[in-house]
């Protein structure tokens, strides 16, 4: 019901309110997307107290055979902090721009954006580290709400 409403049959044209309806949603959705950059980067890119544990890593699966080492609260809370931490960007980038849908579109874009974050990290976040298996989880999470909810939701609210 909710998708006939937001999509006009083929060839005509949608109605002035679905438009009207369909700015609001893609409004929404870029202030989310502006709150949601500014809580990520400020879990992200604060420094932490450490001490001297923080160690970089380059070898994917090093450190997720360490978290699944730990007892299961501890990986739970790694790993699914991990999954869940760029998770909205599967939802709010494919309803801002029907450009990103698409499940290899967004791991390539949220691939360079975890990427660059952990480069960040490493290199001037005082407690933090460089780590590989950070970016694989980011993007993972993304790629796996995209498919269970962003998706869909792009295409009822933006059409095609």
């Amino acid at each position: 019901m909710l998708t006939q409403m937001w999509q006009p049959a083929p060839g005509e044209k949608a109605p002035w309110y679905v438009m009207v309806l369909r700015v609001v949603v893609v409004t929404i959705a870029l202030g989310a997307l502006g709150v949601f950059f500014y809580f990520a980067f400020r879990m992200t890119l604060t420094p932490v107290q450490d001490n001297g544990q923080a160690g970089g890593n380059t070898e994917p699966g090093r450190s997720l055979r360490f978290y699944l080492d730990r007892p299961t609260k501890e990986a739970f809370l790694q790993i699914g902090g991990n999954l869940a931490l760029l998770a909205p960007l599967g939802v709010l980038l494919p309803v801002v721009w029907t450009t990103l849908r698409g499940p290899i579109r967004l791991a390539l874009l949220t691939g360079m954006f975890s990427f660059a974050i952990e480069m960040v990290q490493g290199a001037l976040v005082m407690g933090r580290a460089f780590d590989i298996d950070d970016v694989i989880l980011n993007v993972t999470g993304v790629v796996i709400t995209y498919l269970l909810l962003g998706r869909r939701l792009s295409k009822t609210v933006r059409g095609g």
